[in-house]
């Protein structure tokens, strides 16, 4: 068995391993795995076309995030709070073995905070050799997002003014306008950058 078989079968594993504690959690970490891995779907089913992105909520909007830079979703744990940095990084957490930071979407785009639901996760983000996971109202889906149904014009009104720096497009679905997410902008930005209080 080669190591990359290797690796999906300890991924899946995980998974299922998942399953019993949050099923939702776990349906959508095993459709991480299936892309991350271009494992199709176990009853023989051809893919939809498009590729798969994370769609998930933060102040009453949509967003949609590519699944391949996704590691994963987390529920909200307990964080190790650091010294001396911004009030939108809330900590650090023990990710999978490696100590990533936690910022908060609202806090880091200004927006009005909340108090943090069950519904509220954590979506580990890796853009290059940068992982950091972002706080978000919710997660509710994959879904697959062809490049014709994106439109790249940043400065359309459907994209608030607030996430226009960290986006690339939206796209828009069945009635549902979904604003699509820069990772690298995001996570390589000056803002980000500069954590340091």
């Amino acid at each position: 068995m080669s190591s990359e078989d290797q690796k999906k079968r300890d991924a899946f594993a995980a998974i299922q391993q998942l399953i019993s504690q949050s099923p939702s959690v776990a349906a959508l970490q095993l459709q991480l795995a299936q892309g991350q891995f271009g494992v199709g779907a176990p009853n023989g089913e051809i893919p939809p076309i498009g590729e798969q992105y994370l769609v998930f909520a933060l102040a009453d909007r949509e967003f949609a995030i590519k699944a391949e830079l996704v590691q994963g979703v987390e529920r909200l744990v307990e964080l190790t709070p650091v010294p001396n940095v911004m009030s939108w990084v809330k900590g650090v957490m023990n990710l999978r073995g490696s100590i990533v930071s936690v910022v908060d979407s609202r806090m880091f785009l200004d927006l009005e905070q909340v108090p943090y639901t069950p519904r509220t996760r954590l979506l580990s983000l890796q853009s290059n050799d940068m992982v950091i996971c972002l706080v978000v109202d919710a997660v509710s889906e994959m879904l697959p997002i062809s490049a014709t149904a994106i439109n790249g014009n940043v400065r359309q009104a459907s994209i608030p003014s607030w996430i226009v720096p960290y986006s690339s497009g939206s796209a828009s679905l069945n009635n549902r306008t979904i604003v699509i997410l820069d990772v690298a902008r995001l996570l390589f930005s000056e803002k980000m950058q500069r954590y340091k209080a």
